[in-house]
C-alpha cells in the first residue's frame, strides 16, 4: 500500500469536505479517489469521514489523523528536498585536493564561490601534488582535485581545462633579462629548477621534452618544492625556471620573460572518479576553471620589457582532451 499517496488524497478531501472538488484539485476522477479513501480506512480500521448526511464531515479519527498526516507529508517534502540537495552536490562533505603552489587569493576566491553556490557543502581541502591527487582519486580517498596535465591515469573524468602561459624566470641582473623574449636554446648550459618529477610526472616529462626539442638540454634538473627555494636557486645564478608570470611577482629580483620559439602553457583542470563520483565534483570543476581563468595576469602595457605575456592564449603543446 502506498500510504503517503493515500494520505495526500485524504488531506485534500479533509480540507475540501467534498469528494468532487477534491478529485478536481488532485486531477483525478472521483471514483478512484473514493476507493483510495476507503482503502486507507480499511488499512487503519477506522472511518475517517461521516457520510451519513448530505455534507461530508470528518469523524473524530479523521480529525486526529489530519494533523498527523499533514506533519508526515511535510516531513516527506523536507526529506525529498534534502536528498535533492545531496544529489545536486549542495550538502555533505567534499574532499578536494589543490596543488601546493596555489596562490592564497585563488583559494579564497574558489572557497567563496563554493560557499555562494552551495552554502551547505562542507569543503575539506587538502594540499596535494598532482601525483598524490591522482593516487588518492583512484583509491577513492579524494572526491575531486586540481591536477596538472598530462595525466594518464584511467578511471578519471576531467573538467574544463585552463591554460596558464609560462615563461622563463631569470635574475633581473642576467643578460638574458634585457630582451623582451628568451629562446629555449639561449638557456643552454644553465640548470633548470622544477618541481620534483613525482609531484606531476606527466608535466615534468613533457616540459623536459619540449626543452630538448627546442635546443635546451639542462645541465642539471634541480628539484624545488616551494617558491622560496626556487627563487634562491635562480638568484644564486646558473639556473632558470619555467613558471607562470604570477610566480615572478612574489620576488622583485626575479624577471619573467616569455619564450620566443616554443610558447608553452601549463594546463590545469579538475579531476574526479569516473564512477560513483561525488555529486559536487562537476560543480567544483566548473568553479575552479572560472576562478583559475580569472586569475591569469593581464597583458603588459608599459614601454619597458614585459614581465607578463604580451598576448594570450598561448598554444598548448600537448593534447589532454583524450
Amino acid at each position: 500500500m502506498d500510504l503517503l499517496r493515500h494520505l495526500r488524497h485524504f488531506v485534500v478531501v479533509a480540507h475540501e469536505l467534498h469528494f468532487g472538488r477534491a478529485a478536481e484539485q488532485l486531477g483525478m476522477a472521483q471514483p478512484p479517489l473514493s476507493q483510495s479513501i476507503q482503502r486507507l480506512e480499511r488499512e487503519l480500521t477506522v472511518e475517517l469521514f461521516d457520510r451519513s448526511r448530505r455534507q461530508v464531515r470528518l469523524t473524530t479519527a479523521g480529525e486526529l489523523l489530519l494533523g498527523e498526516a499533514e506533519e508526515l507529508l511535510a516531513g516527506e517534502g523536507r526529506l525529498r528536498n534534502l536528498m535533492g540537495q545531496v544529489r545536486a552536490g549542495e550538502l555533505g562533505v567534499l574532499r578536494a585536493g589543490v596543488p601546493p603552489e596555489t596562490p592564497a587569493v585563488t583559494l579564497r576566491a574558489l572557497l567563496d564561490e563554493l560557499a555562494s553556490r552551495a552554502p551547505g557543502l562542507d569543503v575539506e581541502l587538502h594540499e596535494l601534488t598532482t601525483g598524490e591527487q591522482v593516487r588518492m582519486l583512484t583509491e577513492r580517498n579524494l572526491d575531486v582535485g586540481l591536477v596538472h596535465h598530462p595525466v594518464t591515469a584511467d578511471g578519471l573524468r576531467f573538467g574544463a581545462p585552463v591554460d596558464v602561459p609560462l615563461g622563463v624566470l631569470l635574475p633581473r641582473t642576467s643578460p638574458l633579462a634585457r630582451g623582451r623574449e628568451v629562446t629555449l636554446a639561449a638557456l643552454a648550459g644553465l640548470d633548470l629548477v622544477a618541481a620534483p618529477r613525482a609531484t606531476a610526472p606527466g608535466w615534468h616529462d613533457h616540459l623536459l621534452a619540449v626543452c630538448r626539442r627546442h635546443g635546451y638540454r639542462p645541465a642539471r634538473v634541480r628539484p624545488a618544492r616551494n617558491p622560496e627555494f626556487l627563487f634562491g636557486l635562480v638568484l644564486a645564478g646558473g639556473a632558470v625556471a619555467v613558471e607562470p608570470a604570477t610566480v615572478a611577482r612574489r620576488e622583485p629580483r626575479i624577471a619573467w620573460r616569455p619564450i620566443a620559439d616554443a610558447p608553452l602553457a601549463k594546463r590545469t583542470s579538475a579531476a574526479w572518479p569516473d564512477r560513483s563520483a561525488h555529486p559536487a565534483a562537476p560543480m567544483f570543476g566548473q568553479l575552479a576553471a572560472e576562478v583559475l581563468a580569472a586569475a591569469e595576469p593581464a597583458p603588459h602595457t608599459s614601454a619597458g620589457p614585459p614581465s607578463v605575456p604580451a598576448a594570450r592564449p598561448w598554444p598548448v603543446l600537448f593534447d589532454t582532451t583524450g
